[in-house]
């Protein structure tokens, strides 16, 4: 297989059709991006192979399993070398409740986004997190209310949907 992948309209429309349905058969997605089965599923195995597809998942409605608060954490380091960085990504790694960890230009060095049960539960994580010394000189927190658009897709053909060699 090349270094690269070169992809075209059908590909881009694949991909967007795959993040929004995974779980869509192949006889539809083949029919929704005007394919036959077997080329459809040959492409799929490419995207697959070449690594723009990294895994299939469920969507899971959190809020049907319990109560959660939502925070996003401003984080700043107190120094700014390359292994201050990596001791700070290798540590927050390890925090299950952090599910995203954004470097970040601006004000401040990191944005996380936690999932916790509580307040009480997302103050017992920084202080541990404070107490690893990871490097964090300041933070600021936001509670989320409400989320009143979560997309849990890209919009890939307004991205990329005119033909374009990727690596």
């Amino acid at each position: 297989m090349p270094d690269s992948l070169k992809l075209d309209r059908i590909d881009v429309n694949i991909l967007a059709h795959l993040q929004r349905n995974g779980r869509i058969t192949n006889v539809e997605l083949a029919e929704a991006v005007s394919l036959s089965p077997s080329p459809c599923l040959i492409r799929v195995k490419r995207l697959e192979k070449a690594g723009y597809i990294v895994g299939y998942n469920a969507h899971i409605d959190i809020a049907k399993l319990g109560e959660t608060v939502t925070v996003f954490t401003q984080v700043t380091l107190s120094d700014h070398h390359m292994e201050d960085f990596a001791r700070f990504e290798a540590g927050i790694a390890k925090v299950d409740e952090v599910i995203e960890c954004h470097l970040i230009s601006g004000g401040y060095d990191y944005l996380l986004k936690f999932v916790t049960r509580g307040i009480s539960h997302y103050q017992s994580l920084i202080e541990d997190i404070l107490g690893r010394d990871l490097g964090i000189t300041k933070y600021f927190s936001y509670i989320v209310i409400k989320s009143p658009i979560v997309k849990m897709y890209y919009p890939l053909v307004k991205l990329f949907g005119t033909p374009r060699t990727h690596d």
